[in-house]
């Protein structure tokens, strides 16, 4: 905005407010930039602020002189501590650097000051509406409780989330020597301490809990210097006995704010205004920072206001998304921690590092070798094994390693007769390393396929060609397990090949539809009809004889389908069984049919070959299945006899609003393994071997299911060997295919370095 003159008013004196102001002003000296703030930095909340090297580096390029600043006032330390039951374990080498925030503050005050920023102490700022009519340019820094956001809502489109722990924000006066994370099991459940060290005699304290911890332990009823002196008693091993001091201080619950959009004519929103990111990571004034960075360079890059914005919200929205989904991971983490607190003590504190899935395995054993080593140790790994390349035991079968390629529908049999695509596809990711390969949902009947080209287990035909797959598989995969999905479409069925219509009705040749009720999928699909108990009856007898063609056909392992809204899904969840006899209503009633079902297969399935389910632990809408529910549906299973779980979410009903992101159904799995005690295989997103080790090391799956990586690369798993250096029984190379099992070699691209140098 290369406006002359141009008038720009700035509602907020936080950091964020307070940096932007700086820079526009440095960037042009004759923009008139004012700058309103209700209060004064002796009364700011929280104490500590921790910026990252990536964000200094922005600020050195941007203003040296704050740089500068900051860099005379930082504290440094490299090391984070977890104490849990009296154990301290230490992790080394993330390098955190934090100053003070009233300091912070007093650094962009002298700034703004020496440009000639209008600051205004005090002072609350005009409307928004009559600063947008008088200035070119109006920045809302306004933070979480933004009456900007507020007054244009309908534009803004805010969501604001309030989540299940309270917190306190206090300080020590002494220094921490490491990011310090303890754990304190109460009589009235479980707290937690986050401290680091700010200055030379000064550390943040913040003190967390469950909302039911909090309402237990008293807090709601104690006065403010009550709940700092008791904060102070309970994590009195970590205070070395001294006390907490506040800076009126109160308890409070974190918001997470998300907008639509972040711009509405010539205002704007930054900082907390615009997003919140928990403070477990440490992100808040870090976000604000490079907001007000990316706003200047944006006005800078674009001479009319409006592309201007357009740009820095483009720029800002998916960094900004991806660390809000990291603090929600982390966020959640905690509110979760009592699920924790049983684990061993250096896989606890791997999985407290690991919890925003941004520090992972890899990474942690750059950082620190030795303590990853140790939870390695701890784990079961053999000397030079990585985790996804550790066994696994299923009922009688033992996996060699942790990974299992996803089951991929191929729409491709005919008359549900699997052919040399389904020979091929399987086949190869056999070959490719993987412990466990599972088939596509393989349908029990023709009514129950979800396409044309869906495989059955139907017809003798159609187990006779399976057993030529598996045969393949056994022979010239040795030590690779194939598994079987069975299922049926439900009201999901009748529907055009993925690749011309998914979900979308044929154009002819449709057959009638049943399910658990008479509910369409979506506007414009077929309406099935409601099963009657003759019906439930037929179905659950050719789930039995298609397990007995599975089981004659060779496969290892059979896997119930109870998810993405297929037929016994369709049992499960409240949004699509709205019966009224003995298999709708509870929780217990729809979970009748899909256990008559597992019951009967499992009965007819050899007693030595494992069986798991795989369900939706989440519709991802209102009314539908929850992670709660999602647990006592594992419960069942279990109790049932199921081995493991197979922890997907969604696809029950179209309306949907799934929360995408890197291995964004793994905290279902997690909670699952966790609380109802039984195995669980993770999916969704997973894309890295990197991620497969966090996970299974973290404890948070026993195996991991992967597909679209099995798309693009036949042999990830073997490779992914080959990255890490290993070369053992987990990975075995087939003997044909041997000699590629290192990186075939290329060109140097390294020119010779200079042997002498001579003076002049």
């Amino acid at each position: 905005m290369a406006t002359p003159g141009a008038r720009i008013a700035i509602i907020g004196g936080g950091p964020g407010g307070l940096y932007t102001a700086a820079l526009l002003k440095r960037r042009d000296p004759d923009r008139r930039v004012t700058l309103w703030e209700r209060t004064t930095p002796d009364r700011t909340f929280g104490f500590g602020v921790v910026l990252s090297d990536e964000t200094l580096g922005g600020i050195e390029h941007a203003d040296p002189a704050v740089h500068e600043a900051l860099q005379r006032n930082f504290t440094r330390w490299d090391d984070i501590e977890i104490v849990h039951r009296n154990i301290r374990r230490t992790s080394g080498g993330h390098g955190f650097a934090a100053l003070g925030r009233k300091r912070l503050l007093e650094i962009l005050h002298t700034r703004c000051h020496a440009l000639g920023v209008d600051l205004r102490p005090h002072t609350e700022a005009p409307p928004v509406q009559r600063l947008a009519e008088t200035h070119d340019l109006v920045v809302a820094a306004d933070g979480v409780h933004s009456t900007t956001r507020e007054a244009y809502a309908d534009t803004f489109r805010p969501r604001v989330t309030t989540h299940r722990c309270r917190y306190i924000w206090l300080a020590a006066d002494f220094a921490f020597d490491a990011f310090r994370f303890e754990i304190a099991e109460t009589e009235h459940g479980v707290m937690q301490l986050h401290g680091y060290p700010f200055a030379a005699d000064a550390s943040t304290v913040i003190v967390e809990m469950r909302e039911e911890v909090w309402h237990a332990a008293g807090f709601d009823e104690a006065t403010p210097q009550e709940s700092v002196e008791r904060c102070a008693k309970t994590f009195a091993d970590a205070l070395g006995g001294r006390p907490l001091r506040s800076n009126n201080s109160a308890w409070t619950a974190f918001r997470t704010v998300v907008n639509e959009r972040w711009s509405h004519g010539n205002v704007v929103l930054l900082g907390d205004a615009a997003h919140t990111a928990h403070f477990s990571i440490g992100s808040g004034t870090k976000l604000a920072v490079e907001d007000a960075l990316a706003l200047t360079a944006c006005l800078e890059e674009h001479p009319d206001l409006r592309p201007a914005l357009t740009a820095y919200e483009e720029e800002r929205k998916p960094v900004v998304a991806s660390t809000q989904r990291a603090a929600l991971a982390s966020l959640e983490w905690f509110e979760n921690l009592a699920l924790y607190v049983d684990q061993p003590p250096r896989r606890f504190a791997f999985n407290l590092l690991t919890r925003s899935r941004r520090v992972t395995h890899d990474n942690l054993r750059l950082r620190d070798p030795d303590f990853t080593a140790a939870v390695e140790r701890e784990f079961g790994c053999p000397p030079g094994t990585p985790p996804m390349f550790t066994p696994f035991r299923l009922r009688g079968l033992t996996l060699r390693n942790r990974v299992v390629v996803s089951p991929m529908d191929l729409y491709s049999a005919a008359d549900g007769i699997p052919g040399d695509l389904h020979l091929v596809h399987l086949g190869a990711r056999a070959l490719g390393g993987a412990a466990l390969v599972m088939t596509e949902m393989v349908c029990v009947s023709p009514e129950g396929r979800i396409t044309p080209g869906c495989a059955g287990l139907y017809t003798g035909r159609q187990g006779e060609a399976w057993r030529r797959i598996t045969d393949f598989v056994h022979e010239r995969a040795p030590g690779t397990a194939i598994g079987v999905q069975l299922g049926h479409s439900g009201r999901k069925g009748s529907t055009r090949l993925m690749w011309e219509g998914m979900d979308e009705p044929l154009p002819d040749g449709n057959w009638p539809l049943v399910a658990a009720s008479p509910l369409p999928y979506k506007p414009g699909s077929q309406t099935p009809r409601e099963l009657s108990r003759a019906q439930l009856t037929d179905l659950r007898e050719q789930f039995v004889a298609a397990a007995g063609r599975a089981a004659r056909a060779g496969f290892d392992l059979l896997e119930l389908h109870c998810a993405h809204g297929y037929l016994l899904s369709g049992f499960l969840s409240p949004l699509t069984n709205r019966r009224t006899d003995a298999y709708g209503g509870s929780p217990a009633r729809r979970l009748r049919f899909p256990l008559e079902v597992f019951d009967a297969v499992r009965a007819v399935w050899p007693e030595e070959r494992p069986m798991t389910v795989r369900i939706s632990a989440t519709d991802w809408a209102d009314g539908g299945t929850t992670a709660e529910d999602a647990v006592e549906i594992a419960r069942a299973f279990a109790a049932h006899g199921a081995d493991a779980i197979d922890v997907s979410t969604g696809q029950v009903v179209a309306e949907e609003a799934p929360e995408y992101g890197r291995s964004y159904q793994t905290p279902f799995a997690d909670r699952i393994r966790h609380e109802a005690r039984i195995p669980v295989i993770a999916v969704g997103a997973i894309s890295s071997w990197d991620d497969v080790n966090s996970l299974l090391l973290a404890g948070r799956a026993d195996l991991c299911a992967l597909a679209r990586p099995h798309l693009y690369d036949p042999h990830w798993t073997l490779h992914a060997a080959a990255e890490q250096g290993y070369d053992g029984p987990g990975a075995l190379w087939p003997a044909p295919y041997r000699a590629g099992s290192r990186p075939p070699r290329t060109g140097r691209t390294d020119a010779p370095k200079p042997r002498l140098t001579l003076g002049s």
